[in-house]
C-alpha cells in the first residue's frame, strides 16, 4: 500500500510540474514584444515631436489638396505615424482608444503592415500584434487581410480580433464587410463620401506599401449634378 501511496504521490507531483512549468511557458510567451514594437518605444522624445510635426503638416498638405479638382498624391512613413501616435494622439485625442488599450505603434514592410499595442483587460496584460496586408478592392475600398493575431508570441482566437474591428468600424461609423482568401479573413472597408458644398466626389485609386513607408494616390472631381446632366441632354438634342 505504501509503494501505491508513494508512486501516486510522484505522478501527482510531475502533473503539478508539467502543468506550472507549461502555465509558466505559456506566460513568458505571453510577454514578448516584438522587435519593432520594442524599437519603436525606445525612439528620443524630440524625435517623436519632430516626427508627430511631419506628419501633421503632410495630412494638412493632403486635406488641402484633396479639396481640389484634380490628381492628388501623398507618402506617410512609419516613423511619422508612430510620432503621431506617441505625441499627438496621446495630448490632443486622448479618448480615441478603447479602454486598455495603450502606445499602438506600427511598422511597414512592402507586403505587410504590423500594429502592436499595450492591451490591459481582465487577466490580459500583454503586448498584442496584429499583422496585416492591406490592399485597394477596388476605388474606395479598403481590404485588410488578416495574417496574424499573437498576444506576446501565443495567437489570439481570430473570432475576438475580428469581433473588435467589427465593433471599432461601426463605431467610427465605418462600411464593412467580411470576406475570405485562402482561409484569411478579409475586411472590406468602405470609405464613405462626405457631400461639401462643392459637391466634390474624392477618390482613393492606390495604395502602395514600400519599406517604411505607404504612399496613397487618387483624385477629386466635380460630381455631376442633374441639372449638368439634363444641360447635356439638351445640348445633344439641339446639335440632332
Amino acid at each position: 500500500m505504501r509503494r501505491v501511496i508513494k508512486i501516486a504521490f510522484f505522478v501527482v507531483c510531475g502533473l503539478v510540474l508539467v502543468i506550472g512549468g507549461g502555465m509558466f511557458a505559456m506566460y513568458k510567451a505571453s510577454q514578448q514584444v516584438p522587435e519593432f514594437y520594442r524599437e519603436a518605444l525606445q525612439v528620443e522624445p524630440v524625435k517623436k515631436h519632430e516626427a508627430s510635426d511631419q506628419m501633421l503638416q503632410r495630412a494638412t498638405t493632403l486635406a488641402s489638396e484633396v479639396k481640389q479638382e484634380g490628381k492628388w498624391k501623398a507618402l506617410f512613413t512609419a516613423e511619422q505615424i508612430n510620432g503621431w501616435l506617441a505625441v499627438d494622439l496621446v495630448e490632443n485625442h486622448p479618448g480615441a482608444l478603447p479602454r486598455g488599450i495603450s502606445n499602438p505603434r506600427v511598422a511597414i514592410e512592402p507586403d505587410r503592415v504590423m500594429l502592436a499595442c499595450r492591451a490591459r483587460r481582465g487577466e490580459l496584460d500583454s503586448v498584442v500584434s496584429l499583422t496585416v496586408e492591406p490592399y485597394l478592392a477596388e476605388p474606395n475600398v479598403m481590404a485588410l487581410r488578416i495574417r496574424k493575431a499573437r498576444a506576446g508570441l501565443l495567437p489570439l482566437p481570430l473570432d475576438r480580433v475580428l469581433s473588435y474591428i467589427s465593433r471599432a468600424a461601426n463605431r467610427l461609423d465605418l462600411r464593412l464587410q467580411w470576406r475570405q482568401a485562402d482561409g484569411d479573413p478579409v475586411a472590406l472597408v468602405s470609405l464613405r463620401q462626405p457631400r461639401d458644398r462643392h459637391d466634390r466626389f474624392v477618390r482613393i485609386e492606390a495604395l502602395q506599401l514600400g519599406e517604411s513607408e505607404v504612399y496613397l494616390a487618387g483624385s477629386t472631381e466635380q460630381r455631376k449634378s442633374e441639372h449638368d446632366d439634363d444641360q447635356s441632354g439638351v445640348n445633344k438634342n439641339r446639335q440632332h
